[in-house]
């Protein structure tokens, strides 16, 4: 026979990371995806605007995001990474990996991890920079520094 003070049951959320090179955006929402509970930024928490991208920052996020969370009983959740995506960066920066790594330390359960950045079909061309700025070019196609 089982006992069921061991027995530990689950409320799940649902957390969103929106992460760019500049900023990190957390989002948690009830298992529907419907009702939002929180919402910070990493821009908030940063005492400087250049502190937006750093890990310390989406840490501190992090917190006060999972101290809501816990006093509404939520002690699971489900994650749903998202980098900016279409013709702009896939990668996903370090501050959505602090994120993860927080809310592990903090005691909170993962369910499942999934990757939600959008992929281009066939859209848009990308933009192109120009390197050769500070380039002329001459008649006969050799460069001029």
């Amino acid at each position: 026979m089982i006992n069921n003070k061991y027995i530990k049951k689950y409320l799940f959320g649902i957390l969103h990371i929106l992460s760019t090179k500049n900023d990190t955006i957390i989002h948690v929402t009830d298992i529907t995806g419907s009702e939002t509970i929180s919402r910070i930024s990493s821009g908030i928490v940063a005492t400087n605007g250049k502190d937006k991208k750093s890990n310390y920052c989406a840490m501190l996020a992090t917190q006060k995001v999972s101290n809501v969370c816990k006093v509404l009983g939520i002690n699971a959740l489900h994650i749903k990474i998202r980098a900016r995506g279409g013709n702009a960066s896939h990668l996903i920066s370090t501050g959505a990996h602090t994120v993860v790594t927080t809310l592990v330390r903090l005691g909170f359960k993962i369910g499942r991890i999934e990757d939600t950045t959008p992929t281009p079909t066939n859209g848009t061309r990308r933009k192109e920079f120009e390197f050769c700025i500070f380039m002329k070019k001459k008649k006969n196609n050799s460069l001029i520094i």
